[in-house]
């Protein structure tokens, strides 16, 4: 099995006038489910430009699939599909011209391309709507089609730009689910994103820059660090608790019903459980916090200002 990593970066430096996009980013990405994580102007944009080739970096080297980007980027293409952030897809065309053109412009006979668009439509959740006009069709839908084209050409990385944005909840936790099950297809995902409850739902490895500097790069797991902080769940006891918790010197609140006490230590722990076993109350829950991917971006961020 090759150990080739997905994407490596070495150096990668891209500068405008006055601006500079990306600084001195170096790192290898494994396959899976990645996170590409910043505000606004970070430089996820410029990224994607650059690993299809639409942009050249001021300095440093791009690999996809272990190809150079410079020497070869039709080699690059032809391994990426890209979905990008706004509208982009013809009004008056169906779902079913559109994605199977695509198929088409990625090498497919027109016969395999019409069966793969229609294969792909389904997987998205658009199979009854492929033959309505595009223009016709809900913010969800388009995002839908709009996955379904970086799909069609059977990519082996695909680069989705803001893939959940203007979605309702209900719309964004369907992507969600669609970029989830990527995977199980063999293909990768790159998802540049500001929303960092996304990442931490379906991605395995998470980047974040800031400004155009990389601020972390790892598994998502090992950036979710546990606090010192334990719900504790009760029922109706809250009060109860938190007031014998106070008595022997562990600080506790009551929120939404629960109580969140903030221990050191397995002494401590240990003390929290035999407080709960003195006063005989129920106990539904008992579980430590994790920090968040933001609490981790901003914690990160602080150490390099």
């Amino acid at each position: 099995m090759s150990t080739e990593p997905l994407l490596r970066l070495t150096g990668l430096t891209k500068q405008y006038p006055g601006v500079t996009a990306l600084n001195d980013l170096t790192l290898e990405l494994p396959p899976g489910r990645i996170g590409l994580v910043g505000a606004n102007g970070a430089g996820k944009s410029t990224m994607f430009r650059i690993l299809l080739g639409l942009a050249h970096p001021t300095a440093g080297k791009v690999e996809v699939c272990g190809i150079d980007v410079a020497r070869d980027p039709i080699g690059v293409r032809s391994r990426l599909g890209y979905m990008p952030e706004h509208d982009c897809l013809p009004l008056d065309q169906s779902a079913a011209d559109v994605v199977s053109t695509f198929g088409e412009l990625s090498g497919l006979p027109p016969r395999a391309a019409r069966q793969r668009a229609s294969d792909i439509l389904d997987l998205v959740g658009l199979d009854e709507a492929r033959f309505r006009l595009i223009g016709g069709f809900s913010t969800g839908m388009r995002q839908r089609a709009k996955l379904a084209q970086a799909l069609v050409g059977d990519p082996v990385l695909v680069l989705l730009d803001e893939p959940t944005a203007g979605l309702d909840p209900i719309g964004r936790e369907e992507m969600l689910n669609l970029v989830d099950r990527l995977g199980t297809f063999g293909i990768s995902v790159l998802m540049a994103t500001h929303l960092l409850d996304d990442v931490q739902a379906v991605c395995d490895h998470v980047v974040m820059i800031d400004g155009g500097t990389l601020v972390v790069s790892g598994e998502t797991n090992s950036l979710l660090e546990r606090t010192g902080v334990v719900t504790i769940d009760v029922g109706r006891h809250t009060d109860d608790l938190v007031a014998a918790l106070a008595q022997r010197g562990v600080s506790a609140i009551a929120v939404d019903g629960m109580v969140e006490a903030t221990v050191e230590g397995d002494a401590q722990m240990d003390l929290l459980r035999d407080v709960v076993a003195e006063l005989e109350l129920p106990l539904f829950r008992l579980s430590t916090r994790l920090t968040s991917l933001d609490e981790a971006f901003v914690r990160r961020s602080e150490e390099l200002a």
